[in-house]
């Protein structure tokens, strides 16, 4: 069963990360967000919009199924998030968060990978968890929380293992933006087609992210990350 949807309208692509209880990642999740990106990436909408089931908009790594997984398997998961991660944060249109719920450890990456951050206001968390379970990230992940938090945010959330409601991560500039939660997706809606009018968008996009991207293609090519052994 399908853990994305993907819904048009008006030149906007709607992305539902829809995974009872609470969207959490596995590989199939990796592998069919990737595949989604790469099909994203060939032919752009004019932008997009990803966004949670219920209330959470993604609670990270399966910690039920990805404990079980031999060495081979995981390899292929740390493989899987880097190329996620990779075309989602490439992506050449504008990306918007709407950030439904609570997004912990890679569920807060994924959203951290997007352009802008659209919070619901309420009683959310938002942490990178990594830290509290001895789990380092792959290269992926961590050249998107490098990119995009701040320093002090940054140390925080990856070396603190601080959890963030909407408020504080409004504050911390971890999300651009708090709406009630019955006007999310409206408001997730506008600020796409506002970034979608500038004409210059994709290219500096890309340029602004050429360095990040070259990074984790290297990686990527060379099927490598230097977290293997400690993932294993």
């Amino acid at each position: 069963m399908a853990s994305f949807h993907r819904e048009d309208a008006d030149g906007i692509a709607l992305v539902r990360f829809d995974r009872p209880p609470v969207n959490a990642i596995d590989l199939a999740v990796t592998e069919e967000l990737g595949l989604l990106a790469s099909g994203l990436e060939r032919s752009p909408p004019e932008a997009l919009v990803l966004t949670g089931t219920g209330a959470t908009f993604s609670a990270g790594l399966d910690l039920k199924a990805v404990p079980s997984y031999g060495p081979a398997e995981l390899r292929t998961l740390v493989l899987s998030l880097n190329r996620m991660v990779r075309r989602l944060y490439g992506l050449p249109c504008p990306v918007v968060a709407a950030v439904n719920g609570h997004a912990m450890a890679g569920g807060l990456v994924m959203a951290l990978a997007c352009d802008l951050r659209i919070a619901a206001d309420g009683a959310a968390r938002l942490a990178l968890s990594e830290v509290n379970v001895g789990i380092p990230f792959p290269l992926g992940p961590m050249v998107v929380v490098n990119d995009i938090a701040g320093g002090v945010a940054r140390r925080d959330l990856a070396l603190f293992g601080r959890v963030f409601d909407p408020s504080a991560a409004l504050a911390a500039g971890l999300v651009d933006e708090l709406v009630a939660p019955d006007r999310l997706l409206a408001r997730a809606r506008e600020r796409a087609r506002e970034l979608a009018s500038l004409k210059g968008y994709a290219a500096i996009k890309g340029q602004l992210r050429a360095a990040s991207l070259a990074e984790l293609d290297r990686a990527i090519a060379a099927n490598d990350d230097p977290i293997f052994k400690a993932w294993s």
